[in-house]
This record gives C-alpha cells, sequence and structure tokens, in this order.
C-alpha cells in the first residue's frame, strides 16, 4: 500500500485559477491577450514565411531571426491557448502532467530565447568589429552548433523540474494562483521540503540572465568602440543601425524579466495580479514585438512584407 500512496500524492488536476482576484474581469483581459497572440501569430508566421522563400535572407543575422520567431511561437502558444480557454469556458482544469509540460516548454525555451539573442549579439559583434572574417566565423556548420548548444542547456537546466514536482506530496489542494502551471507557483502547493526548487528556480534564471546579459554588455561594449572609431558619421550610422533592431529585441525580452524578479522581491506586498500581469507581459510581448522591430527597421524584410501584403490579384 505504501508504493500506491507515493504514487498518488500528485492530484489528478489542477486548477488554474486565471488571474487572481480579477476573475470578474477575464472577458475584458481577454482581448488584449488575444489580439497580442494573433499580432504574434501572424508576425512571426510571415517572418518565417519570408527567411525562408527569400534566398538572399539565408545570412547568419536572418538565420537566428528565424530561431527566434520559432521560439517566440512555442511560447505564445505553449500558454495563450489555454489562458484564452480560461477567460472565455471557464475551462480551468489542466491535467497533472500536461501542467508539468507546459513549465517545462515555458522556461526551456525562455532560456533558448535567452541564448538566441546572445548569439545576435554575438553575429552583429563579429560582422562590425571583425567583418573580413564574417563569412569564414559564421558559417552554417557553426550556427546549427549554437542553436543545438541552446537547446541542450535548456533541456539540461530544466528536465529536472518536472521530475522534482512529480516526488511532491501535494497537500495544498489542486488550485494554482496563476493562469499557466509557472514552477514556482506549482512549488507553493507542494508540502515537505521545497527549499531545493526555490534555490533551484532562482540560481537557474541568475545564472542565465546575468550570464547571457553580461555577454550581451560585453559584446556592445566592443561594438560601441569600433563604431566609434568608424571616420565618416554615415557608417557610423550605418553600423549602428543593424543593431538597433537587436538592441530592441533585448530590451523587450530583458526588461519585463528583470522588473518582475525586483518586484517579486520589493513589492511583495502588491496584489497577486498585479505580478501576474506582468508575467504574462513577459509571455507576450516579446513573440508580439519582435516581428515588429524586424519588421519595421530591417529593410529586406520590410520590403518583402510589404511585397506580400500589397499584392494584388492580377
Amino acid at each position: 500500500t505504501s508504493a500506491s500512496n507515493i504514487t498518488s500524492t500528485h492530484p489528478s488536476v489542477f486548477v488554474l485559477m486565471g488571474i487572481p482576484g480579477l476573475q470578474h474581469l477575464h472577458n475584458w483581459i481577454s482581448i488584449p491577450f488575444c489580439s497580442a497572440y494573433t499580432l504574434a501569430l501572424l508576425g512571426n508566421c510571415t517572418l518565417l514565411f519570408i527567411i525562408q522563400t527569400d534566398a538572399a535572407l539565408h545570412e547568419p543575422m536572418y538565420l537566428f531571426l528565424a530561431m527566434l520567431a520559432v521560439i517566440d511561437l512555442v511560447l505564445s502558444s505553449t500558454t495563450l491557448p489555454k489562458m484564452l480557454a480560461i477567460f472565455w469556458f471557464r475551462d480551468r482544469e489542466i491535467n497533472f502532467y500536461a501542467c508539468l509540460v507546459q513549465m517545462f516548454f515555458l522556461h526551456s525555451f525562455s532560456i533558448i530565447e535567452s541564448a538566441v539573442l546572445l548569439a545576435m549579439a554575438f553575429d552583429r559583434y563579429v560582422a562590425i568589429c571583425k567583418p573580413l572574417h564574417y563569412t569564414t566565423v559564421l558559417t552554417g556548420s557553426l550556427i546549427t552548433r549554437i542553436g543545438m548548444a541552446a537547446v541542450t542547456r535548456a533541456v539540461t537546466l530544466m528536465t529536472p523540474l518536472p521530475f522534482l514536482l512529480r516526488r511532491f506530496h501535494y497537500c495544498r489542494g489542486p488550485l494554482i494562483a496563476h493562469c499557466y502551471c509557472e514552477h514556482m507557483a506549482v512549488v507553493r502547493l507542494a508540502c515537505g521540503d521545497t527549499r531545493f526548487n526555490n534555490i533551484y528556480g532562482i540560481a537557474v534564471a541568475m545564472f542565465i540572465v546575468v550570464l547571457d546579459l553580461l555577454f550581451v554588455i560585453l559584446s556592445y561594449i566592443f561594438i560601441l568602440r569600433a563604431v566609434l572609431r568608424l571616420s565618416s558619421q554615415e557608417a557610423r550610422y550605418k553600423a549602428f543601425g543593424t543593431c538597433v533592431s537587436h538592441i530592441g529585441a533585448i530590451l523587450a525580452f530583458y526588461t519585463p524579466v528583470v522588473i518582475s524578479s525586483v518586484m517579486h522581491r520589493v513589492a511583495r506586498q502588491a496584489a497577486p495580479h498585479v505580478h501576474i500581469l506582468f508575467a504574462n507581459f513577459y509571455l507576450l510581448f516579446p513573440p508580439m514585438i519582435n516581428p515588429i522591430i524586424y519588421g519595421v527597421k530591417t529593410k529586406q524584410i520590410r520590403k518583402r512584407a510589404l511585397g506580400l501584403f500589397s499584392r494584388k490579384d492580377v
């Protein structure tokens, strides 16, 4: 009997509350959420289509951009459909294992996105600081290896989580005070010693954000030095112009992460929905804004996108 007890300590389903304290506004909240998701799907699919069909865009910078678009599609599609089901149909139940899968994808792909943004900073560094070596350094095989390394790092760091969460006894009920299965929201329902999960979660987040951001900042210090050494104003403007969209993508990804983590430490008294709305903003904003940033700032993509949408049937 003890064996069967061990296996049955977790609930078969969790219940996602949505946005605690704002349940009465779920229908209204769903409007911006649905709009953002639609924009993310449309923008990222368009971006992938343009990059795939235009041979001139099969360059390192655009291949990284295609990776970013795939990650954004996975990130938003992992959470948004279920969130909209909660808001519209009050479909709040989620299977225990489906919850663990959602959490794994969510956190893994956030880590992969961070790595791809770092790879894009490296791409800009080579393009501006070592332009003559650009094609020899950033080969197809290196880009593939970078992609594989990004996935391997994320999977290695996140694989322990579902297994750790499976061992816990959940005695605090099945109600998750969130609109998706976020690691710490699930850990709060577990009984017993959850210190390792708490420490592991914070350590991974710090390791990823600090390490990746540090290298991104370092790349930009070298880029800035190289740009300022250029003789003409026009050359400086052009060189730095290629980085603007990447800086935008970095700000879109890291700013909500940093604000959210600071708020968790500082504004502990803030209503739970404030934290959850911020967590959602962090999930929704980059996938929606990245295609817009790159579409507006990158001439080749802008031209193709305009051609795509303004094509008249002859």
